[in-house]
Order: C-alpha cells, then structure tokens, then sequence
C-alpha cells in the first residue's frame, strides 16, 4: 500500500482515539462544577462515576451487534456523534437522575466508540502491514491532556459549563470531520442467519478468548489503580511532601506516554508477546522492589517501571483479539472495562482489610498475572516494515 495512504489513514484512526480522550477529559474535568451545581454528595458523585463505567461495561452485547450490522467506521462515527450530544446533554441537566442517564448513555457510548476504534487501529495494521496501535493509544492520553489544558483555560475566562462544552463540542466535531474520510471501511462478511449466535457463543466460551480478556482486565486494573492510588500511597505510607505525593501519576502517566510513542517499534523488532511479556514484568518486578525498599525515590522509580511495562499490554491485546472477530474484540474491551471500573475498588477493599502497601502489591500481582497468561495467548507475527515516526 501507498505510504500516503497509511500516513492519512492512520492519522484519521489516531483523530478517533484523540477525540475520546479530548471527550472523556472535558466532562471528568468539570465534575466539580457538575457537583456544586446540581447539589450532589459524595456519594452522588461515586454513582455517576460508577454509572459511566457501568454502561461502558455493559454495552458488549450492544457492541457485537452494531459492529456486524454497521460495521467499525460506521459505528466510530455513530457514537462519536452520541458523546458530543452527551456533552450537551450534561451542561443543561436540571437534576441528579437526568444526569445519572447522561452519564450511563457517556458510558455506552464509549464502549462503542473503544471497540469500533480499536477496530479499525487492528484493521490499520492488518492491510498496511505495519504496527501503529500503540501510537495510537497515545493520541487517547494526548487528548485527555488537550481536554485538561482546555478546561483550565476556559474556568479562567468563565465558570460556565455550557459554554465550556460548545467549546469543547466544536473542537470535537472538527476532530470528527477530519477523522472521518481516511477511516477504513471496516466491514465483516456477511454471515448467514444463525452464524452471529453461533459467534456470540463462541467469543464467550473460547479459552483464548477470556485469556485475552484475563490480560485485559489485570493490565486496566494496574492502570487504573496505579491513576487512583499511586497519590495516596506517597502522602499515607511514604510520607512525602504535599507537592510530591502528585507527582506518582504525573510519572506513571508520562513514561506510559513516552513508551506507548516508542513502542509499536519494539513490537516491529520483537512482536507483540515478548513486549507483552516483559513489560508486565518488568512492571511487576519494579512495583514490587518499590513497596520493599520504601522511600520516594525508589517509588517514584518503581511507578516509572509500571507506566513503561503496562504501556504496550493493552494495544497489544487489542490487536490479538481484533484477530479473532469483532465479537471476540467486544468482550475483550468489555472485560477490560470491567478492571478499569471495578481495579480501585478492589485496592481500597484491600487497603481497608489490610493495608495500602498490600494494596499496592495487588497491583503488582495483577502485572505478574498478565505476564502469565501473555504465554499462552496467540501473538499477531511481526509485521513486516518498521513503524512511520
């Protein structure tokens, strides 16, 4: 294929991954405002964070059949529009159950845009032969940071959510505008009438298939608890200073950011198993020697071993169970939702049992199993060319 054409079609595959970060990050931003003015408690809050994972997680049955009737580039541009009206629909509700529905349709959503996407990054790598889903992961992290920079500058200018959100809406749909003509066509064969049930179960009894999603699940959960905790554990059990203890995910989140740039090359020059593998633990390992040896320098290194080990698991797996269909990629980022959602709270019921610290090493144990099954797991070979920088 053209290197022109790879170059426009994967940018305009990036511009999906960018816009559900820029999404995501322009609501999660504005929470606090959310919060004061429709009245909510904290429990309040945890529900309609609660309800945003629910939905996502709940949509894997949604997502298999809107992937087959519509296909990957339909369905990204479908629900890409549905979370610029979800955006709207957030700056005007009047109450908390409005809100919780917004909230809940947000999550849907996301789990149809994250299968479609991903779809299409997998089908990216398959027709060019080139690996670029890493990359592309990290255009989702460059849009939370887009999304963040926005919002602080428009709560300088005006408190106003509305007007925060037209904004942010506006930029999306230039986004989507200029995604949608490089997309790839993304469609699956026709199949005959009873073929999607026989699909279905398939994906949800195939031993490769929940081994992908096992990977999934315990990669999202050392993401997400490492996002959650990683402060907490510097200011409660390391006694490091109020300006420091922040800096956990600040260094969990750019060396998952430099890694995810650099590391469709190390996929290209090894495949995606040995990466896999030795992120997860080197992850492992790193988290591990961190929580013995105490101090925040060494915790500080130990969150960098982690941030650089579990960037390449989740592209990875993405790209292996596309391999095996759409529904199989559905329930694969269904159950990797459900770590994402349910991996903090599994923390702090070990943090309230226990202690943080062994709270911690959970994060750890969740890299070290992610290492496990990536033995078992069929890799996509090596792609022939070396990635474009």
């Amino acid at each position: 294929m053209p290197e022109r054409s790879f170059s426009r079609a994967k940018w305009s595959v990036a511009a999906l991954f960018c816009f559900l970060g820029f999404q995501y990050g322009t609501w999660i931003s504005r929470l606090p405002a959310l919060r004061a003015r429709l009245d909510l408690g904290a429990g309040e809050v945890g529900l309609l964070l609660m309800a945003c994972g629910a939905g996502a997680a709940a949509s894997f049955p949604l997502v298999a059949v809107l992937m087959r009737r519509l296909g990957s580039r339909l369905l990204s541009l479908a629900s890409a529009v549905c979370l610029i009206l979800v955006l709207a629909a957030l700056s005007a509700v009047p109450n908390f159950p409005l809100a919780l529905l917004a909230v809940c349709a947000d999550g849907v959503a996301v789990g149809c845009l994250n299968v479609a996407m991903n779809a299409q990054g997998a089908a990216l790598e398959k027709v060019f032969d080139r690996t670029a889903m890493s990359q592309l992961h990290a255009t989702f992290s460059a849009g939370l940071l887009a999304a963040a920079l926005l919002a602080s500058g428009v709560t300088t200018l005006t408190g106003s959510v509305p007007a925060h959100f037209t904004a942010a809406g506006i930029l999306l749909l230039l986004l989507l505008g200029g995604a949608r003509p490089g997309l790839l066509p993304g469609r699956e064969p026709r199949a005959a009438a009873d073929e999607p049930r026989r699909r279905v179960r398939r994906a949800l009894t195939s031993g490769t298939t929940l081994l992908m999603g096992c990977a999934m699940a315990f990669g999202t959960i050392t993401e997400g608890a490492m996002n959650d905790w990683s402060t907490l554990y510097l200011k409660d059990v390391v006694q490091a200073s109020a300006s420091v203890a922040p800096l956990g995910i600040a260094v969990v989140s750019v060396t998952m950011l430099l890694a995810r740039v650099c590391a469709d090359r190390w996929r290209t020059r090894w495949g995606d198993g040995p990466v896999v593998r030795t992120g997860s633990a080197v992850a492992a390992a790193g988290l591990a020697l961190a929580l013995l040896a105490g101090g925040v320098v060494p915790t500080l290194l130990g969150f960098a071993c982690v941030g650089l080990g579990a960037a390449a698991v989740t592209p990875c797996v993405y790209v292996a169970a596309a391999e095996r269909g759409s529904d199989a990629l559905a329930l694969v980022a269904a159950m990797g939702t459900t770590g994402l959602l349910g991996g903090p709270a599994l923390i702090g019921f070990v943090a309230g049992a226990a202690s943080l610290t062994l709270g911690m090493a959970t994060v750890a144990a969740s890299a070290l199993i992610v290492t496990v099954t990536a033995f078992w797991i069929p890799w996509r070979a090596r792609a022939g060319a070396l990635v474009e920088t």
